[in-house]
């Protein structure tokens, strides 16, 4: 099922800052011997309700983390966050990697693993309460929550959807 309501977002007016969520060294075995290389998985963001990752792989480190980065700018995804948080809970899985977030009071910090931190960090969420199940793989970690966090909907879509004014929305 495609999700409608994820906003790509431009590059070019965007104050993004990236955070190195992972780097691994990968190793190619071939007849001459062992070929060693760099993976690293990047998060961008420019900590106001837009988000995006990439995956950079290259000989040099340096040269993986800018690749990751730039791949990052090309899947910038807008997130619904209200007063610092999310607009309600939600769930979502990718890979083996599952994840569960629900909104938090102000005041209570972002309560979530490394991967997931650095992707709540990115977007501008402040009070977030989070979990990891299943695999802690940090690449299947970060797309589950991405797209947990695009499949977020605050209550202006919600009406919109509907075809009724947002006073209507919370009436039961």
């Amino acid at each position: 099922m495609a999700n409608t309501n994820v906003k790509r977002v431009k590059t070019s007016d965007l104050d993004l800052k990236d955070r190195l969520v992972a780097i691994q060294r990968v190793t190619k075995v071939t007849k001459g011997g062992r070929h060693f290389s760099f993976a690293a998985i990047v998060v961008v963001g420019d900590e106001n309700g837009v988000v995006g990752y990439g995956l950079g792989k290259a000989n040099e480190v340096t040269t993986a983390i800018s690749k990751g980065v730039e791949d990052a700018k090309k899947n910038l995804v807008k997130v619904p966050v209200l007063n610092g948080t999310i607009p309600h809970e939600q769930e979502s899985k990718f890979g083996g990697a599952r994840v569960f977030m629900k909104p938090a009071a102000p005041g209570t910090g972002v309560k979530a693993g490394g991967a997931m931190r650095a992707v709540f960090e990115s977007v501008g969420i402040r009070n977030i309460l989070a979990k990891s199940k299943g695999s802690s793989n940090p690449h299947n970690l970060v797309k589950a929550t991405v797209t947990a966090l695009t499949e977020l909907r605050d209550a202006y879509t919600v009406a919109g959807l509907r075809g009724i004014p947002m006073s209507r929305v919370f009436k039961g």
